[in-house]
């Protein structure tokens, strides 16, 4: 696979998810590991740009993809966050502007959202379309701020 992108060659046993293949094996900690099972979005990552949960989906799956976490990424989104508080601790930062960025390109394709899906997006919408990245901090009006910011 090709991870942010440069090319990871990787022998991995079948069970090994890709967030520990990112993390344990390549050394490439922006996504975290939050509760293991892909209720949170702290291990959020994009492969071919669509937005996953890397402790849900096994490396083997993506033999060729381009994956790319926050490491790889250079994106308005990151200063918004900044500017907009859309962080504190910043644990589950790398995985909400992995997810903004596919959430975005979702929109941009006209994929639905129980929300909305057509038109320009609302608060709610980005909302809705953001609830699987939890923030324990409690972040997310600066969150939804700094994804509105960009959106427009």
């Amino acid at each position: 696979m090709k991870v942010n992108g440069d090319v990871a060659a990787l022998d991995v046993e079948p069970w090994v998810s890709l967030l520990d293949a990112l993390r344990e094996r390549l050394g490439v900690t922006g996504p975290k590991k939050g509760c293991d099972q892909g209720a949170c979005g702290a291990c959020t990552v994009l492969a071919d740009g669509v937005r996953i949960n890397s402790c849900l989906a096994l490396a083997v799956q993506y033999d060729g993809q381009e994956i790319t976490t926050i490491e790889g990424v250079d994106h308005p989104l990151q200063e918004a966050f900044v500017r907009n508080d859309g962080l504190q601790c910043g644990y589950c930062t790398s995985g909400q502007i992995c997810s903004a960025i596919g959430m975005l390109a979702e929109h941009a394709a006209g994929m639905p959202s129980a929300a909305g899906g057509s038109g320009a997006l609302t608060e709610d919408e980005v909302r809705e379309r953001m609830s699987g990245n939890l923030c324990r901090c409690g972040a997310y009006n600066g969150i939804v701020d700094a994804i509105m910011e960009v959106a427009r």
